[in-house]
């Protein structure tokens, strides 16, 4: 039990810019390359458009002068470890979805769904922004780490209660006399 609590003690850390507490079980090297290699797959089994298409060239545009920012708003400000190692990449995939999504790395996916909602550059770089800060903020780890903790917490249950059967009387059915 000591052991667990360590880890969740030393899995938490202070993402620096918002000052919120986040829970963190992977290392981030090993989330990039997961990363990648998802990314990747993703772009094998969902063609993205090509540079030629003028809402690639545009998303390409407002990504990369939003990644600048950031990366020199966090050089500036001594933070720059929370883009170590990344690789912007701006695409878009041809399909009616209403949604944009970052992986870890950098790794920016808009859906042409989406677009008629953002309309102009100014509309693309709100969702641009949101997306980017999700990877800056590290919240792919956030959630893989959570997961992982929710699977590791149902198998120790699993574990006690097969054990001890009553265990599991006691946690869900508490005072029922």
């Amino acid at each position: 039990m000591l052991i667990v609590v360590l880890l969740v003690v030393e899995s938490c850390a202070k993402v620096p810019i918002t000052g919120r507490k986040q829970f963190n079980l992977l290392p981030e090297s090993q989330l990039m390359s997961m990363s990648l290699t998802q990314y990747g797959t993703f772009l094998q089994e969902n063609e993205a458009l090509p540079e030629s298409d003028n809402r690639v060239q545009m998303l390409r545009s407002v990504g990369n002068r939003i990644a600048k920012a950031v990366e020199a708003y966090l050089i500036e400000n001594h933070l720059d470890k929370r883009i170590k190692n990344f690789e912007w990449e701006f695409n878009v995939v041809d399909k009616d979805v209403i949604n944009a999504w970052c992986m870890p790395g950098g790794k920016v996916c808009f859906y042409t769904g989406i677009l008629p909602l953002t309309q102009t550059e100014t509309g693309l770089a709100v969702v641009m922004g949101h997306e980017i800060a999700h990877a800056i903020a590290r919240h792919g780890n956030e959630r893989m780490s959570q997961g992982m903790a929710i699977q590791i917490g149902g198998v120790g249950l699993s574990k006690a209660v097969e054990e001890q059967p009553d265990i599991g009387q006691n946690i869900f059915f508490p005072l029922m006399d």
